[in-house]
């Protein structure tokens, strides 16, 4: 049976569904999903919890309203003094934020677990980085993206320069951030910044069935294959080659890659279990 989380804010959901996927939405359509401290700390929550439990195979994070996330609150921004108001100090405040950016963009892209981005509309500004920070990302094709920070005065934040450069390369990475444009998802789809696109009709039943599908699989060899893929982003050859090595022979020894290799042989699909 699915479960539900408490997250601390009437803008964030986050359940558990029958098929082992974690489902966080941001549900504040009346601002596109626009984050605020409460939205950002339950999202904190709710990865810690999707992290560890063992009924959790893979995470989605989506929005609600036709929206995905239009980032920091602008307005809000505009009537309290700026980004950086608030009764923290100055060093304070830098360590909030650094503690905010590695418990959400941190741990989607670090957790053993595959993660996807479900686009139904607009992501932007740190919405986008929190996009980014996942596995893989599924967007309806009408929706738009935009870098937004240059528009505010602002450098960005939730690791989407760095996201976004392993993606598309630096050069147009300083593009897109210095010359912060509404990219539609033919052009996303084509830089690689997005997986797939598709139809409104769709949308929904395509990331559903493909959260389902990574939730189905064989979630050791994927905490594996993430690792060595994420390790290589920083890495060298002989460090991947070393970490194939331990990773491939540890996954040898699962009953997962026994039940496949059964399957294989009798033709019929494999059933993981995560041992």
């Amino acid at each position: 049976m699915g479960r539900t989380i408490e997250t601390g804010s009437e803008h964030l959901t986050a359940e558990v569904d029958d098929n082992g996927v974690g489902v966080i939405t941001m549900n504040r359509p009346e601002a596109r999903n626009a984050m605020t401290g409460a939205m950002t700390t339950g999202i904190a929550t709710a990865l810690a919890d999707f992290e560890v439990a063992s009924d959790v195979r893979a995470v989605v994070m989506t929005g609600a309203g036709g929206a995905f996330c239009a980032g920091g609150d602008v307005k809000g921004f505009a009537s309290g003094g700026g980004a950086a108001a608030g009764s923290s100090s100055w060093d304070v405040g830098v360590h909030e934020q650094r503690l905010s950016h590695k418990q959400t963009s941190g741990v989607l892209y670090n957790m053993p677990k595959p993660t996807l981005a479900a686009i139904p509309g607009a992501a932007a500004g740190a919405g986008l980085s929190l996009a980014l920070a996942c596995d893989m990302r599924i967007a309806v094709d009408t929706a738009v993206m935009t870098t937004a920070f240059a528009k505010v005065g602002l450098a960005g934040d939730y690791g989407g320069t760095w996201f976004l450069t392993q993606l598309v390369g630096p050069a147009k990475a300083k593009e897109l951030y210095f010359l912060p444009e509404r990219m539609d998802m033919a052009t996303a789809e084509r830089l690689g910044i997005i997986n797939h696109s598709v139809a409104a009709d769709d949308f929904e039943s395509t990331w559903k069935d493909t959260a389902a599908r990574l939730a189905a699989g064989p979630t050791i060899a994927y905490r594996y294959m993430k690792e060595n893929i994420n390790r290589s982003v920083t890495g060298d050859l002989d460090t991947t080659l070393e970490l194939e090595s331990t990773h491939h022979r540890h996954t040898a020894t699962t009953e997962d890659h026994k039940e496949a290799s059964k399957a294989f042989v009798e033709k019929r699909e494999p059933v993981f279990k995560g041992v």
